[in-house]
C-alpha cells in the first residue's frame, strides 16, 4: 500500500519531525469550562457537575446520550440521507453552466473511496461520526503522484495537533485496516494535508467541534432519569387492570373463592370472556392518573428539545403533528435549514482537501433530487413546467426517468405568444407586420457569342437576295 506521504524524502523528513515539540494550545490541567467529554467512559459530564473530581461519590454519573433511542433517530436522519445523494466533480464554463469532471481523483474518490467500502457506506459513516462527535476524520492515501486514491474513516480517540510553528497535525487511531497496512507510529502526526475534517461548531477550539448534543445534554439527563425511575416502578410495583368492589364483608375463603372464578372467566384460554357479577359486586377499571399523564408529557417535550438541538423536524422523525402536505415540501423546509448545512458542509470539506477552489469555480456537489424520488407526480410536475418554461431540453427530462433521447430533444423549445409586459398596458406599441420581401430580380442572362452573330447573317443574306449586293 502506498504511504499518505508526498515522496521518499518527505517522509524521511516527517519521520525525523520532533513529537515533542506538538503541543495543545492550552497548558496541561488548566481549567476549561464545560462539559467535558470522557474517551474512557464514553460520555459527558455537565459543566457544574465536571467541575467536582469526585462527581461519582456526589451520586453523578457520565451521560451517553448516543444510546437514547431520539439521538440515534436524529443521527440516523442525517446519515442516512446524506449517504442518499451522490457526490460529483463540478466544473464551471465560462457561458455560466457546468461540466461534470469523471476523470479527476475527487471524482473516482467519490464513486470508490476505498477497497473495501462503498460511497454509501463512507458517507453514512463519515457523516454518523460528524453528528455524534462534532468531528469525524478520515485519512487520505496517495500515490506516487500526489493524488488521493483512497480515504479511510477514523472512528477512535482522534485529536489534531499543533505544532510551535502553527502547523497542524493529527493523531489518528480506530481504523484496523489501514493500521496494519501502515508502519507502527505513522498516524502519530499525520499532516493536515493528508486529513479530511469535517466539523461542528468549535466554541473551545478552532479544531475541534462539538455535538449538538451538549446542548441537549440537560434535556438527555432528565430523560434518562425519568426512564430508569419509570423501570424500576413498573418492575417492582404490581399494578392491575381494575378491581371487584362490592360492600358486603367477604371471608378470606370466599375473596379467594371470587377471585379463582373470576380468573377462571377472563384469563387462559377464556381471556375477554363476560363474567356475571352478583351479590354487590362492582367492577373498576384502574385509570392513568394525571402524574403519569404529565410524566409522559415530560418525556415528549425533551424528545423534542432533543430533536431541535439536531435540526430536525420531527416529521421526519415520524412523531409531531403532520405539518406538510407533501413529502417535497418537507424535504425543501428541511434542506433550507439543517440537512442543506450538513450537506454544504460535508461538501467543503472535500474541496479543501482536494484544493478544489469551491465557490461556483470548481467544486464538489450531493445530487439531492434522488430525495424526492418517490413524489413521482411532483417531479413530472416540475420537469413539464421546466421544458415548457424553456429551462430544460426533452432529453434532459427523459434523462431523469430513465429514458433515451429522442430526434430534436436537445433543443429547447418556446411558444410564440409571449409579448412584452409593456405592449399589453399600451405603453409599449406593437411591432408593425413586417411584409415578405419582394424576390430578387433575376440577372441578366450573359450575351452569347452567337446569338450577336446571327442577326449580322440575316442582315447580310437578305440584302443579297433582295439587293443583289
Amino acid at each position: 500500500m502506498t504511504s499518505y506521504t508526498l515522496s521518499a524524502r518527505a517522509a524521511a523528513a516527517e519521520a525525523r519531525y520532533d513529537a515533542s515539540r506538538v503541543v495543545a494550545k492550552a497548558a496541561e490541567g488548566a481549567y476549561r469550562d464545560g462539559p467535558y467529554y470522557l474517551p474512557i467512559s464514553g460520555g459527558w459530564l455537565s459543566a457544574d457537575v465536571g467541575s467536582n473530581l469526585n462527581f461519582w461519590q456526589m451520586g453523578y454519573d457520565v451521560e451517553r446520550g448516543g444510546g437514547t433511542a431520539i439521538v440515534q433517530a436524529c443521527v440516523s436522519a442525517y446519515a442516512q440521507t446524506a449517504a442518499m445523494c451522490l457526490g460529483s466533480h463540478w466544473k464551471s464554463r465560462a457561458d455560466g453552466g457546468r461540466d461534470r469532471v469523471t476523470n479527476s481523483a475527487l471524482s473516482r474518490i467519490l464513486l470508490r473511496p476505498n477497497a473495501y467500502q462503498s460511497p454509501s457506506d463512507f458517507i453514512l459513516n463519515l457523516t454518523s461520526l460528524l453528528y455524534r462527535r462534532g468531528n469525524a476524520y478520515a485519512l487520505a492515501v496517495r500515490n506516487a503522484r500526489f493524488e488521493i486514491v483512497e480515504l479511510h474513516i477514523m472512528t477512535g480517540a482522534c485529536a489534531p495537533l499543533v505544532a510551535v510553528d502553527g502547523s497542524v497535525f493529527y493523531s489518528l487511531s480506530g481504523n484496523e485496516v489501514v493500521e496494519r497496512q501502515l508502519a507502527p507510529g505513522a498516524l502519530q502526526a499525520v499532516p493536515a494535508r493528508d486529513v479530511l475534517h469535517v466539523h461542528l461548531e468549535t466554541p473551545r477550539h478552532p479544531l475541534i467541534g462539538e455535538t449538538p448534543l451538549t446542548a441537549a445534554m440537560l434535556d438527555l439527563a432528565m430523560s434518562n432519569a425519568m426512564a430508569r425511575q419509570a423501570i424500576a416502578f413498573f418492575d417492582r410495583q404490581a399494578r392491575p387492570s381494575g378491581t371487584l368492589n362490592t360492600s358486603n364483608s367477604l371471608t378470606a375463603d370466599q375473596v379467594k373463592e371470587l377471585r379463582e372464578r373470576w380468573d377462571e372467566q377472563s384469563r387462559g384460554l377464556n381471556a375477554g370472556g363476560t363474567p356475571i357479577l352478583a351479590n354487590g359486586l362492582t367492577w373498576t377499571p384502574m385509570t392513568v392518573a394525571a402524574k403519569d399523564t404529565q410524566f409522559a408529557e415530560i418525556m415528549k417535550m425533551s424528545e423534542q428539545n432533543v430533536a431541535l438541538a439536531y435540526r430536525v423536524p420531527l416529521q421526519v422523525l415520524g412523531i409531531g403533528d403532520q405539518k406538510f402536505s407533501t413529502t417535497e415540501l418537507m424535504m425543501t423546509s428541511w434542506l433550507a435549514s439543517g440537512l442543506g448545512f450538513c450537506l454544504n458542509h460535508i461538501e467543503q470539506g472535500f474541496d479543501r482537501l482536494f484544493g478544489l477552489p469551491g465557490g461556483l469555480v470548481e467544486y464538489t456537489e450531493f445530487d439531492t433530487s434522488v430525495l424526492l424520488r418517490s413524489d413521482f407526480s411532483t417531479r413530472v410536475k416540475a420537469w413539464v413546467e421546466g421544458v415548457k418554461g424553456r429551462i430544460f431540453s426533452s432529453d434532459e427530462a427523459r434523462a431523469d426517468f430513465e429514458l433515451g433521447k429522442i430526434d430534436g430533444g436537445d433543443q429547447i423549445f418556446g411558444q410564440q405568444q409571449d409579448i412584452p409586459l409593456g405592449m399589453l398596458d399600451g405603453s409599449q406599441a406593437l411591432p408593425a407586420p413586417t411584409e415578405p420581401a419582394p424576390p430578387a430580380p433575376e440577372p441578366p442572362e450573359e450575351p452569347n457569342a452567337s446569338r450577336q452573330q446571327l442577326p449580322d447573317l440575316i442582315r447580310s443574306v437578305s440584302d443579297e437576295l433582295f439587293h443583289g449586293t
